[in-house]
């Protein structure tokens, strides 16, 4: 877990990473850690349909603390306000206070939407998206006082482009993406910066959906160093980057010129010029001029 003199350190700050007993998280918070950071390392050790519990959150905290580090497991849900306040009081009673969070925590509950039970598609819901709301209004006051955060959201190609069997999951990982962009407008002046990262990663979550060669370049490692640069001083914010296999990029939302109609529409203007309004051959991107 050693780093080069030169590298970008996070001496000092304190991070709290969800779903950080396995997987992409667990890399993230051990990156962290490595790099000086005092990580809380979230994560109740549910299966990836966030039933059951386990050790894993203890087991990354242990191991970051036998590299030398400074580490707290946490085995609450981010999906429950109790367990996310007491998460972190915890951080600010060992140290003070709260400079990074990372939203990482995730469960599946995969069915195609004419089968979904209601009930599946709101505990998705409430782990993606609820979840990521509750942790961030937890820390936003503390990073407020301190005129510092850094929060990174998670997002998926599922969110961005669909994906069948995945109208819960879609639905949540879109709905932080809007989340992320109005945070980055409020919290530019306090000098909070929010951001997103798309990763595809071998993961849990993967395993059924990529063939295993592809899993095995989809390293969860070769996410981490986009990650962890948002969470640095230097980082921007309003950003969602895309992350896979060693590539990045960022995904924005884009429009074209469009048709300009004179005086009133009629539906019969929109219908013959809709193959005008829908040509995506030259798109500009979106972007709120406060975020850059």
């Amino acid at each position: 877990m050693q780093q080069p003199e030169s590298s970008i350190r996070f001496d000092g700050k304190v991070a709290i990473v969800t779903g950080a007993g396995r997987g992409l998280g667990r890399d993230y918070a051990l990156q962290l850690a490595g790099r000086g950071a005092r990580v809380v390392v979230n994560d109740p050790g549910a299966g990836m349909d966030g039933s059951g519990s386990g050790t894993v959150a203890d087991d990354v905290a242990a191991e970051i603390r036998a590299a030398g580090g400074e580490a707290i497991a946490n085995r609450g849900s981010v999906a429950d306000h109790d367990d996310v306040k007491a998460m972190v009081a915890e951080a600010v009673d060992a140290w003070g206070t709260v400079h990074i969070l990372i939203n990482n925590a995730g469960i599946l509950r995969d069915r195609s939407f004419i089968r979904k039970d209601l009930g599946d598609f709101r505990a998705v819901l409430d782990v993606h998206l609820w979840g990521s709301v509750l942790a961030t209004h937890a820390v936003w006051p503390i990073m407020y006082g301190n005129r510092f955060g850094r929060i990174v959201m998670t997002t998926s190609g599922s969110g961005v482009l669909g994906n069948f069997g995945q109208a819960d999951y879609a639905a949540a990982k879109m709905a932080v993406v809007g989340f992320m962009n109005t945070l980055a407008i409020e919290g530019a002046r306090r000098n909070i910066r929010v951001n997103a990262i798309k990763p595809a990663a071998g993961t849990r979550m993967a395993r059924g959906i990529v063939s295993e060669a592809m899993i095995e370049k989809l390293k969860p490692e070769l996410i981490t160093p986009g990650v962890l640069y948002l969470c640095s001083d230097e980082a921007p914010t309003g950003r969602l980057i895309q992350g896979s296999a060693g590539h990045f990029s960022r995904v924005v939302m884009a429009q074209n010129n469009g048709v300009d109609f004179p005086g009133d529409v009629s539906l019969e203007d929109f219908a013959a010029a809709f193959q005008t309004i829908d040509d995506d051959s030259e798109l500009e991107p979106v972007r709120h001029q406060e975020t850059e």
